[in-house]
């Protein structure tokens, strides 16, 4: 990091409840992003339960992140270093998102292995897409990883990317 960087940002400590640190993770990155808060991110450290870290340009702005969240249990006093946590971040490689709303896919693993889909709603942040079975009776969303899916017809073209 060069010197000629304004903002340094810095990293706090939420402590969450047990197995709640999704949804806390969901509802600070919302609460961060609708009220244009100086968030930069928010992990969910591998191994280690009851707790997510944000980072942020001060522990106010990181309660205010926090603030009102269920399942939130408030920010550590203390800002901590990278160095510290670096062990418990896991580098994860970004799914290209080729997917859009409205693709015809075919579920490529899985329980509905084979079968065609509509894509009705896609998840970036946990790489996942809500689908409907296009044969199925009566029309249930169910939602699978991106990676599971491919497509093979884009709104708009005819069988142009099937077979």
């Amino acid at each position: 990091m060069e010197d000629s960087e304004e903002k340094k940002s810095k990293i706090f400590i939420l402590r969450t409840t047990a197995n709640r640190e999704e949804q806390v993770m969901d509802f600070v990155t919302s609460n961060a992003t609708k009220k244009g808060m100086e968030i930069y991110s928010v992990i969910k450290p591998h191994g280690m339960r009851g707790y997510v870290f944000i980072e942020a340009q001060s522990h106010a702005e990181a309660e205010q992140a926090a603030f009102n969240v269920p399942y939130a249990r408030g920010v550590l006093p203390k800002q901590v270093d990278y160095s510290e946590i670096d062990h418990m971040l896991e580098e994860s490689k970004k799914v290209e998102m080729n997917i859009k709303k409205n693709d015809i896919v075919e579920i490529i693993s899985g329980p509905f292995k084979r079968e065609n889909a509509k894509v009705t709603r896609i998840d970036q942040t946990k790489e996942e897409v809500v689908l409907e079975l296009l044969e199925a009776a009566v029309p249930i969303p169910i939602t699978v990883k991106m990676d599971t899916v491919k497509v093979i017809r884009r709104e708009g073209q005819e069988e142009k990317l099937a077979k």
